[in-house]
């Protein structure tokens, strides 16, 4: 017995096709329990896009390359022998007018975003897959039915330019896709509801859109998805994994993906404009007040919260000030109007200005920064305190610590302007072969303190050249005036071998971490013999 005989019988369910021209004369089901889907295809559109934006003829022989081989072709380059995944030379010696232009996915949305905006037109709903391929609910009450929505739908396209438009109908989103793939140009393709297993079945496995699984289960013997869905599905999971259960279900028709509205970009940028041009910087911080309130009230209402923002500033010449500005926490207005006035400062205008634009970089939900239950937000009194010495020794002169990426607890300091996002750190995740680890000492020392570090027998503690300790350290005495101390606990070394191709700079140490008996923490280095303290825990 085949797969095909031991699914059930859906004879019943076999898939209708109508034309412009005509009608089926089986009516569409008036309602379905499953949702129906409707996929549009436009086929070749990076080749339709092309056309358009090179000014082609639409008759003449065109295919858009990619890596040196053809990505889509127009009808008449297929005439000559020019096929999809065709090497450039091999294209062009069987066709040698063929028009060849460079693939350009940003120009191919740009077309798309049309069509995009004409269906949503006549469908509330629209989703984009890809350039030249959507999904939307069927409007089937609206229009009378399923093929008479598919008919208007596709007459819209022909209005917009798009000759080659084919409409699939199916229960789910792949099914619908592949119905429009089988569809004849400006005509639709409908699978009765139900019938998305059975018309599924009779596909080749090719449909799936996995390589490398593809080419896995034609090894296998599947040549047809319905050979593929009659396997078990715990069995399926056990060998391919979460993906291979996912178009597993897809070729059982059982695919629960529905099209879900665009949903269009908030704008949040705030803008003000002088008329007349303002020369001097408090009149224009001062005008710039309104515009902060709108922009973080209007944020607000969308309950989101800006952390990075960029300040545009521009002269009535031509002359633009461009600055993006970080915050610890997020952007209130007086928070804003700081900026403008320390960019204003930093970098004078050299002609009046005609407009100040305040864009939000980086958004947040308000949820996310709200105030703690038991106070542990940030205090406003320590953050105005601190942006008040900003405003008098300017936004560089205040700084925040910061870890980066290092080996030495010196090196992994950074210090951050106040109010700023850390930008241009060295990575903490790289490996840094060497480093301590974690949690980082949080008193490090300008320049490392003379120390001591000595054995049972009472002599100094060394690291050889292959990084062995030779001598256990027993006693310490990590600052010259401070007393000798016992080790409690002790970890190491951390040995480094700095630029060993430079004889100037080359440098071979080894850290050390040191408790005392009184309880305090010490990292500790042993260079040419000689001990140093650099930092402590506290």
């Amino acid at each position: 017995m085949s797969v095909l005989d031991a699914l059930p019988d859906l004879s019943a369910s076999v898939p209708t096709r109508t034309t412009a021209t005509g009608v089926d004369a089986s009516p569409s089901p008036s309602s379905s329990a499953t949702p129906r889907v409707m996929v549009v295809w436009c086929p070749d559109w990076p080749v339709v896009a092309a056309i358009a934006a090179e000014e082609l003829s639409a008759a003449q022989p065109v295919a858009v390359v990619a890596a040196n081989e053809v990505l889509a072709c127009s009808a008449a380059a297929r005439l000559d022998g020019v096929r999809r995944g065709m090497r450039r030379r091999d294209a062009v010696g069987r066709c040698p007018e063929l028009t060849v232009v460079d693939a350009n996915e940003a120009r191919d949305l740009r077309a798309y975003e049309l069509v995009l905006s004409g269906l949503e037109q006549l469908v509330a709903t629209v989703t984009p897959i890809r350039a030249g391929i959507c999904a939307l609910p069927v409007p089937r009450r609206f229009y009378g039915g399923e093929p008479q929505a598919a008919a208007v739908i596709a007459e819209m396209l022909v209005e917009y330019g798009v000759w080659d438009c084919r409409v699939g109908i199916a229960d789910g989103m792949f099914a619908a896709e592949q119905a429009a793939r089988r569809a004849e140009a400006q005509s639709w393709f409908v699978v009765p509801p139900q019938g998305s297993g059975r018309f599924l079945a009779e596909l080749e496995i090719s449909a799936l859109d996995d390589a490398e699984l593809v080419s896995l289960l034609r090894r296998l013997g599947i040549r047809r998805l319905g050979e593929f869905a009659a396997l078990s599905a715990s069995d399926v999971a056990t060998r391919f994994g979460r993906h291979g259960s996912w178009l597993h279900r897809l070729a059982r028709g059982t695919d629960v993906r529905v099209a879900a509205g665009r949903r269009p970009p908030l704008e949040l940028a705030q803008r003000v404009a002088f008329e007349p041009p303002l020369e001097t910087i408090e009149p224009i911080a001062f005008s710039t007040r309104q515009t902060a309130d709108r922009f973080v009230a209007e944020l607000s209402r969308h309950g989101l919260v800006c952390t990075t923002v960029t300040v545009e500033v521009r002269g009535d010449r031509g002359w633009q000030g461009v600055r993006t500005w970080g915050h610890p926490r997020w952007f209130g207005s007086a928070d804003l109007l700081d900026r403008v006035f320390w960019q204003l400062q930093s970098d004078p205008a050299p002609e009046p200005v005609c407009e100040v634009r305040l864009v939000p970089e980086s958004v947040e939900s308000l949820g996310d920064h709200g105030d703690g239950l038991w106070g542990s937000a940030t205090d406003d009194r320590v953050e105005r305190g601190v942006a008040r010495l900003q405003g008098m020794l300017g936004p560089e002169a205040v700084v925040a610590p910061s870890v980066q990426g290092g080996r030495g607890a010196a090196q992994r300091q950074a210090a951050v302007p106040w109010g700023e996002r850390a930008e241009g750190l060295r990575p903490r995740s790289l490996p840094w072969p060497g480093s301590i680890p974690p949690p980082a000492p949080t008193r490090v020392f300008t320049s490392p303190r003379p120390a001591t570090v000595v054995g049972q027998d009472g002599r100094s503690v060394a690291v050889s050249d292959r990084g062995l300790v030779i001598g256990e350290p027993t006693r310490f005495r990590p600052d010259p005036a401070g007393p000798e101390l016992g080790v409690q606990a002790w970890a190491g070394p951390w040995p480094i071998d700095e630029l060993w191709w430079d004889p100037d700079g080359a440098r071979q140490v080894a850290r050390f971490q040191l408790v005392g008996l009184d309880g305090s923490a010490w990292l500790m280095l042993v260079e040419q013999g000689e001990w140093w303290t650099e930092a402590r825990y506290d």
